[in-house]
């Protein structure tokens, strides 16, 4: 049975509802004169032929997508989301490409921008760069500013201001970061090492009496 707000759509000469008609303001009705599916195919096909026209070239079929997986534009497969690093900035949640293609990319931005991933390191965390670094370095000797030692590769930042103080090695670096470069705790371990603090000892329960300065114990002999 046909009703009033019915029309025929003109490619599958199916009855239906205007409401699966696409919009048209040229027509009395405000209903145009293909169907829904038969418009998308329309169009699909009108695109296709555009780009063989221009371009010389087919248009790709529709690309499946299981769910959970994504398709990489880089290396063209389809991965698990598990394979993509994590993008706050997709409503996916996930970044466009997959982590080997994604790493891949990063590294060629950061050699095409700063000249290599040690420019960017410096350049992010620090404010200065490579030739500020090798500057610093010669300023210093060519060595740690702490302990002296050769070739140190550390830059080390005051962590309350973000200026930049000098170059250390690795353990001196380490040393500082552990110390949370508080200059009383440094102290105090200085203290420590030269054997002059006093010691609390518990001579009964509850008390305690502050003994003389050691320098330690000898070692417990072996079993």
């Amino acid at each position: 049975m046909i009703r009033m707000a019915d029309a025929v759509c003109r490619d599958c000469r199916d009855w239906k509802p205007l409401d699966e008609f696409c919009a048209s303001s040229k027509r009395p009705s405000g209903r145009g004169s293909y169907c829904k599916p038969c418009f998308n195919a329309r169009s699909k096909a009108s695109y296709a032929k555009r780009v063989k026209e221009r371009y010389d070239r087919e248009v790709k079929p529709p690309r499946t997508v299981p769910d959970g997986h994504r398709f990489c534009a880089d290396c063209g497969t389809v991965k698990p989301v598990a394979d993509f690093p994590r993008n706050g900035s997709d409503s996916s949640g996930y970044a466009s490409y997959c982590k080997p293609c994604h790493n891949l990319r990063t590294r060629e931005t950061k050699q095409r921008l700063y000249g290599g991933s040690g420019e960017y390191h410096l350049r992010r965390r620090y404010g200065v760069g490579e030739k500020e670094f090798q500057e610093l370095l010669a300023e210093q000797g060519g060595v740690c500013a702490i302990c002296g030692t050769p070739d140190p590769q550390h830059l080390d930042h005051d962590h309350r201001t973000g200026w930049v103080r000098g170059i250390l090695c690795f353990n001196c670096n380490g040393g500082l970061g552990q110390f949370r470069d508080d200059q009383s705790r440094l102290a105090e371990a200085i203290t420590y090492l030269r054997g002059t603090t006093w010691q609390r000892v518990l001579i009964h329960p509850g008390v305690y009496q502050m003994c003389s300065p050691t320098r330690g114990r000898p070692p417990s002999p072996r079993s």
